[in-house]
């Protein structure tokens, strides 16, 4: 087990009916609340005129920006910035999922910053302050409603990356806002949180049984409750299950002390920035082909996920036999519950590859179970199509 460090201040809210605490926690923090939202589904079911009324009753002064994309373009970011300067802002309050939350923590950081947000993005510069940030969470997938970290989109260089910015102060989970979110958008999430817990677990830190089953057991709650809220979009456990999974997978606890990998993120950020897929789209093509390419680096830890993770049986069975069919059982999981397959999926081919690979190491190798370069994420690339 590697040294480490651990702090998350993030206070989570969490269950049905917790948005009644919004009023208090926004007293809290000043006044003047910036309200990040995305394309307008809050609107259309009801939870921005619920967040409005709490508002008011704060004595709050509401400014708004709406239409966040999904992937987070940096104008969008500059536009939040822009207000916060303008108007003082003390508290942004981000309502969607974790597009909406990656936003408003860089206008967060870049409303407390002198030059270019994007410096923190493009590693010129390391956010040192932000802007209070509170979250009210409508889509569980990206943990980034428990920890500080932040996605954006240079649309104009076609560059996404992530970078460390803010952790929230207060999040509120309530798994009945996630009731009226679309399938395919459920099944995008399954996608990402099992990812998230994937860069992680596929290390080759020793003695960290701990941090093992910690992750083997995110991973089988998500795969047990997934076809449940499928079937049934209101069984709230399920849901609420999905939404502690959702953050737990990225909140830090799973993983202390051990080295993960996040290459196949890495990729997914280079592929979506040119061609503006969903990300979790990608992850669902990419992971199962990277874990082809990678296996050998550590036989025995793929063995161990086929076993803990999808029950499958080690008797007859070499380690090598083992490992592939765990890989096997994670495409058939994502294929079975309808995400993409390949690149193909979503109109793409071979063309662009090579700029994809280079814009995915523009700062050198990545990952760490096995150390990928230029060459290497074109050849994923290629299984991809």
């Amino acid at each position: 087990m590697l040294t480490f460090n651990y702090y998350n201040p993030t206070e989570i809210l969490f269950g049905k009916g917790q948005l009644e605490q919004l009023s208090k926690k926004v007293s809290e923090f000043g006044k003047k609340v910036l309200l990040v939202y995305g394309g307008g589904s809050i609107k259309r079911f009801g939870l921005y005129d619920e967040v409005l009324r709490k508002l008011d009753e704060a004595g709050a002064d509401v400014f708004e920006l709406g239409g966040v994309e999904p992937n987070p373009r940096l104008s969008t970011v500059h536009k939040g910035i822009d207000i916060c300067q303008r108007e003082g802002i003390d508290l942004i309050l981000a309502v969607g999922g974790g597009s909406v939350v990656d936003a408003a923590k860089a206008m967060a950081v870049g409303a407390k910053y002198e030059g270019d947000v994007w410096d923190f993005y493009d590693r010129k510069a390391v956010a040192k302050d932000a802007l209070p940030l509170g979250v009210i969470l409508t889509l569980s997938a990206t943990g980034s409603e428990m920890n500080r970290g932040s996605v954006v989109t240079h649309w104009e260089l076609q560059e996404k990356r992530g970078a460390s910015t803010t952790f929230p102060s207060f999040s509120i989970l309530d798994p009945t806002y996630t009731f009226t979110v679309p399938q395919d958008q459920t099944i995008y999430g399954i996608v990402d949180m099992m990812s998230h817990v994937f860069e992680q677990y596929f290390s080759h830190t020793s003695d960290v049984p701990l941090q093992s089953r910690f992750c083997e057991s995110v991973l089988k709650t998500i795969i047990e409750n997934a076809p449940l809220a499928l079937e049934n979009p209101e069984n709230y456990e399920a849901r609420a299950n999905l939404m502690y999974c959702g953050t737990m997978a990225l909140n830090g606890q799973i993983s202390h002390g051990m080295l993960g990998d996040w290459a196949s993120h890495g990729i997914e950020h280079a592929v979506s920035a040119i061609y503006d897929i969903p990300h979790a789209g990608g992850l669902a093509i990419l992971f199962p082909n990277w874990m082809k390419y990678v296996f050998t680096e550590n036989l025995e830890r793929f063995a161990q996920f086929a076993v803990e993770v999808w029950g499958i049986e080690a008797a007859n069975k070499t380690t090598e036999e083992l490992a592939l069919a765990g890989i096997e059982a994670t495409r058939s999981f994502f294929t079975k519950i309808g995400a993409p397959e390949r690149l193909a999926d979503y109109q793409i081919g071979e063309e662009h590859l090579m700029t994809i690979a280079e814009k995915a190491t523009v700062f050198g190798p990545i990952g760490n179970f096995k150390k990928l370069s230029t060459e290497d994420v074109y050849h994923i690339l290629k299984m991809s199509v």
